[in-house]
């Protein structure tokens, strides 16, 4: 089993929680073979031998202006709700097995720090999903801080558990990024075709993509190199680009945050894909953070990324005035708002 590279985790402290990091290897490591696209999803026109972790310190994507604005249908987000667990077995084709946490909004009492109960009933309604993807030598449950929170505030939160860049992988490959979104997309499909409860909350017209490091150049390549053109929003956690190519699509509004001080995915890079993106977009940058989420910069993180995803999928327009407000918290960053 492979060593787990990096694990934060918080002093016992009611109300806080960290996202998980991936530490990239020291070496280049080449990109795996092209996967095979979901029918939802646009391949490349060839496939790239580059190092899928070569823009790590410094993107090749050159800025863009803001020329096709994203622009929601007008709604507005739900109040709270507990939240619910459930791990769901999907598979691509024969070697690529994605076990799914999911977390959702639930019956029962709802908690500023929710607490998911396995196998709770959902709530009525239909929500958005929100497709997660871990770092490299993670998995869901390691986010579990912020992504109840965010199934808590009314979304279906879908975190897969890639086969090749997760923690205890037996054949740990940081280049199988390549494959995921793929993967990713595979994951949506089989989640708006699934049968139980689960898929029959999902409104398939209102979807997400989310990730961390690896996850967040993941998310990258759902917006450009892999496009699924379903996805309305992404939020990036110290991503990078994918593979250098541009973003592509019909619009989308995508939140990048990220830590001045990252050393494994630097600032640079993750502000340039930023300034690459065609459509709505924003970023917080955390003055003193690195790679990963620490408690004097959660509640900022958390707040701006629910505020977001709510203006986003929901329309809610209180809600996107409301993002300044929650990017200030605690004064930890600053908002770069072209939303």
């Amino acid at each position: 089993m492979r060593r787990r590279t990096l694990i934060v985790g918080l002093a016992a402290t009611a109300g806080t929680g960290a996202l998980t990091a991936c530490t990239a290897p020291t070496r280049p490591v080449a990109g795996g073979a092209s996967p095979s696209a979901s029918p939802a999803v646009s391949a490349p026109a060839s496939a790239s031998a580059a190092p899928i972790l070569a823009s790590t310190a410094a993107s090749s994507l050159a800025p863009r202006d803001v020329s096709a604005p994203y622009t929601p249908v007008p709604g507005s987000a739900p109040a709270a709700y507990a939240v619910g667990r459930q791990v769901l077995r999907f598979q691509r084709g024969s070697d690529r097995a994605l076990p799914t946490t999911v977390w959702y909004p639930a019956t029962g009492a709802a908690s500023d720090t929710p607490h998911p109960v396995e196998d709770a009933a959902p709530a009525a309604g239909r929500f958005p999903l929100v497709l997660f993807s871990h770092g490299l030598t993670s998995r869901p449950d390691d986010y579990v801080a912020i992504l109840a929170r965010w199934a808590g505030a009314g979304f279906v939160v879908a975190g897969p558990t890639y086969p090749r860049t997760s923690y205890g992988a037996a054949d740990f490959d940081a280049g199988d990024i390549v494959n995921q979104p793929a993967d990713a997309s595979s994951v949506i499909d089989s989640l708006l075709a699934h049968g139980g409860p689960l898929g029959a909350i999902i409104d398939p017209d209102r979807l997400a993509a989310a990730g961390h490091s690896g996850g967040g150049i993941t998310t990258v390549g759902l917006f450009s190199a892999y496009r699924d053109e379903r996805l309305k929003a992404g939020v990036v956690f110290n991503g990078t680009d994918f593979q250098g190519v541009p973003f592509t699509g019909p619009p989308a509004a995508l939140l990048f945050v990220h830590g001045r001080r990252d050393n494994t995915v630097t600032h640079r890079a993750g502000h340039a894909v930023f300034a690459a993106v065609p459509w709505s977009r924003a970023m917080l940058s955390i003055t003193e953070g690195g790679h990963v989420t620490k408690a004097p910069d959660f509640t900022a993180t958390v707040g701006t990324s629910t505020e977001f995803l709510r203006w986003a999928l929901y329309g809610d327009a209180a809600a996107k005035a409301r993002i300044p407000a929650a990017a200030a918290a605690d004064n930890v960053g600053t908002l770069e708002d072209q939303l």
